[in-house]
């Protein structure tokens, strides 16, 4: 196993890896500064597009030609070309403390994004289902700060996270609806060293990948919610994951560079990094795209 520097931006909350398969780009967020980002595989060719607002998560559309951005404000479009940012539909415009969080589509092309309490303390946040017709579903509620959703291969398991409940959730998903049932505790999170639950995704043999944000481990989770393998990395702040590459080898892991609130942790010289992991034996799953 080898962990790379790939590219020293100093994203101040570096978020969403987003590795697409077909331009062969990876693609990442700085949610703070309300900057998108794209680059080669090996950092090369960095591309940066601004969307003017705190930025939770992206997909990139069907056409190739622009993405869907989760903004503070509610669901909007990027144009890769122009740069045009529209909204699309603000679920929460009476929860001005809020914002759109974490988010990933569904082999169906739904994208399922989460708010979330910018304090970090509040149960004010939802869980919405952004359909390809732009309509907006909300089907969870009494979230905190919304992280990690994912889906199985099988697609019949939504994993999510309220990162400070000490859990990783999942639920059943049923891919024809885009409706979840039965909320169960996946796996317990080890809390123990300040670390909580951030941004998650799936191998090809199932297993759930988590970044420890403030505890600077990544854990694989077994299907069976155990505990699989654990990843010390080189900075404490880690936020997500996403296998990229073309062969979908390569583990990115997003960093930040400053705590969000005055009572997390300061990092070291690599913060606010994106980075590699080669040779971990593993495979990730082709992230969809947005649309029907």
């Amino acid at each position: 196993m080898r962990i790379e520097v790939v590219l020293d931006v100093k994203t101040t909350l570096g978020e969403g890896p987003l590795w697409d398969v077909t331009q062969e780009r990876l693609y990442w967020i700085d949610s703070f500064d309300g900057r998108v980002f794209r680059s080669t595989m090996d950092g090369r060719e960095l591309r940066a597009w601004d969307v003017t607002q705190k930025i939770g998560s992206m997909a990139i559309r069907k056409d190739g030609e622009g993405a869907i951005v989760s903004l503070q404000r509610g669901f909007h479009t990027l144009d890769f070309k122009t740069g045009d940012v529209e909204l699309i539909h603000d679920p929460e415009p009476d929860a001005p403390a809020n914002r759109l969080n974490d988010g990933k589509v569904d082999r169906r092309g739904r994208f399922i994004a989460g708010s979330m309490d910018t304090k970090e303390e509040g149960p004010n946040g939802g869980l919405y289902r952004l359909d390809p017709d732009f309509s907006v579903t909300k089907i969870d509620s009494g979230i905190i700060c919304s992280n990690g959703p994912c889906f199985s291969p099988d697609d019949l398991t939504l994993y999510f996270n309220d990162t400070w409940s000490g859990q990783i959730w999942a639920y059943d998903y049923d891919i024809e609806t885009g409706s979840i049932a039965n909320r169960r505790t996946f796996a317990k999170v080890d809390t123990s060293r300040g670390g909580a639950a951030d941004g998650s995704t799936v191998d090809a043999e199932g297993f759930l990948w988590n970044a420890l944000v403030y505890d600077g481990r990544l854990v694989r989770y077994a299907p069976d919610g155990s505990v699989d393998r654990i990843v010390d990395m080189p900075v404490k702040k880690v936020t997500s994951v996403m296998f990229g590459g073309p062969e979908l080898d390569i583990l990115y892991v997003t960093s930040m560079s400053k705590p969000p609130l005055p009572r997390f942790p300061d990092d070291g010289q690599l913060r606010g990094s994106l980075f590699a992991i080669h040779g971990l034996g593993v495979r990730g799953v082709e992230e969809p795209r947005f649309g029907s």
